[in-house]
């Protein structure tokens, strides 16, 4: 005979996102599903209310399930209308990569990309490294209870493990021989369906009928954290003011090139590109006109407008690029001479094997450089990456650099970095989350169309 527990538990669609769950907990004994739901994945939002929020949109299925085992725990439990509505739904996903897949197997494919994501999010899975082959973001990192080193393929609810190792080096080096190009440090970006499930966890205000004052508010910040700006103005600007450099455009007019007079420093801008991919820009210098290239940088499109006008600013004015050779080696004094800003200015110097870092006081940006690369002349990878983000395994833009970039670069974009400050527009997410405002509709993003009876995700 199931006892009786004094509790009982409201379930309801979540105000804001558009196929989460809201758990209202009351009664004398709220602790005893409190603790059951938690531990189950739901999120504690505010004082007796969890939150289930997930990347595969399964949030009503697994809401029915927790509300059964609740009730055969003698738990009172309430299913709203609306959520009663979300869960008799009936819905597929739109162009499935597995259409053999039931929907049965299709939701516990679901499960477990869920699992890794709340792995990788709990820091119980340690990513060390991202990339894309070429049709989604692949992935190499370590479980840190068992040790276990896993490749992780696909994103959302297609992320898979593929391969399995005892050890996290050779796991690295294996992911290095396939993706090795296209490699970067620590984990991919979150994906804007990671980013409304985190939102999701942390807001569950109802937007407000009245409007805020029209307008972002801009914020004085350091210059890793300001706003990119428009890039392409950027171009349009530094081509207007400098007659020594030359525009090219393809003939889609997606891609621009700009070219010195002397032909041996180039300039590639690619306008579609993706904001946090990582070749928005390309720079590159030639010994000559018909020669190899003797070194190169990328950056991504959503590099803040301070560091690139830096960028820019010593492609029209300084000359270091014009004196580097690539048969020069990379020594102690190229490195000094690259990181004397950060240094001044109190960046954490540390080594972490093959990586020297110097990063920001506040943890949130990063210049890192590669011995080992550095020492290989035919390697793909880059020997200098600049990032920053909310973390440092979260970058939100990054730059790449070869191994024979110019020293006199890198100072000019350390210094940028240290000492430099740029704006930054105030979200009304950001404003929302200050006393006394209440959030409006823009103070969240816009969330993808909520599921519809016999529709297609």
């Amino acid at each position: 005979m199931t006892t009786s527990v004094d509790a009982h538990v409201r379930l309801d669609a979540h105000p804001t996102h558009p196929s989460a769950v809201t758990a209202t907990l009351t009664g004398a004994q709220a602790h005893i599903p409190h603790v059951g739901l938690e531990a189950a994945g739901w999120h504690v939002a505010a004082k007796n209310t969890l939150v289930l929020a997930r990347i595969d949109h399964e949030e009503p299925y697994w809401a029915e399930k927790a509300a059964q085992q609740l009730a055969a725990d003698g738990i009172t439990v309430e299913i709203t209308p609306r959520l009663r509505e979300a869960i008799d739904e009936e819905w597929t996903w739109a162009d499935y990569p597995m259409p053999w897949c039931t929907r049965t197997e299709i939701r516990e494919v679901s499960d477990e990309a869920q699992k890794i994501y709340d792995d990788i999010r709990h820091g119980r899975l340690l990513v060390h490294a991202h990339a894309h082959d070429g049709h989604t973001t692949v992935a190499v990192g370590t479980y840190l209870d068992s040790g276990t080193s896993v490749h992780l393929h696909g994103e959302n609810h297609l992320r898979q493990i593929t391969d399995t190792s005892d050890s996290p080096a050779q796991a690295l080096a294996s992911f290095e021989k396939f993706h090795g190009d296209t490699m970067r440090p620590g984990p991919a970006p979150r994906t804007d369906t990671e980013r409304a499930a985190d939102e999701a966890r942390t807001s569950l205000s109802t937007p407000a009928t009245m409007p805020e004052p029209p307008g972002p508010e801009p914020q004085t910040v350091p210059a890793y954290t300001a706003d990119a700006g428009d890039h392409d103005a950027l171009l349009d600007a530094f081509l207007d003011e400098h007659a020594d450099w030359q525009r090219w455009t393809t003939w889609s007019d997606e891609t621009t090139h700009a070219i010195h007079d002397n032909q041996t420093l180039r300039i590639e801008r690619i306008h579609q590109a993706r904001p946090d991919g990582n070749a928005a820009w390309t720079v590159a210098a030639y010994e000559t006109p018909v020669s190899d290239r003797i070194w190169h940088l990328t950056t991504s499109g959503a590099t803040p407008e301070p560091v690139m006008r830096s960028l820019l600013n010593h492609l029209a004015y300084g000359d270091g690029w014009r004196n580097t050779g690539r048969d020069e080696p990379v020594d102690e004094e190229t490195v000094t001479a690259a990181t004397q800003p950060l240094v001044d200015a109190g960046w954490k110097h540390s080594v972490y094997g093959r990586w020297m870092r110097w990063t920001s006081p506040a943890d949130n940006a990063v210049v890192q450089f590669d011995t080992y690369t550095a020492q290989r002349s035919s390697s793909p990878l880059a020997a200098w990456t600049l990032w920053a983000g909310p973390d440092t395994n979260q970058p939100t833009w990054s730059i790449a650099g070869s191994r024979h970039t110019p020293s006199a670069l890198l100072a000019d974009l350390a210094e940028t970095l240290a000492n430099d400050t740029g704006t930054r527009q105030t979200t009304t997410a950001e404003r929302a989350r200050r006393p006394g405002v209440s959030p409006t509709p823009a103070a969240l993003p816009a969330p993808p169309a909520g599921p519809k009876a016999g529709r297609a995700r």
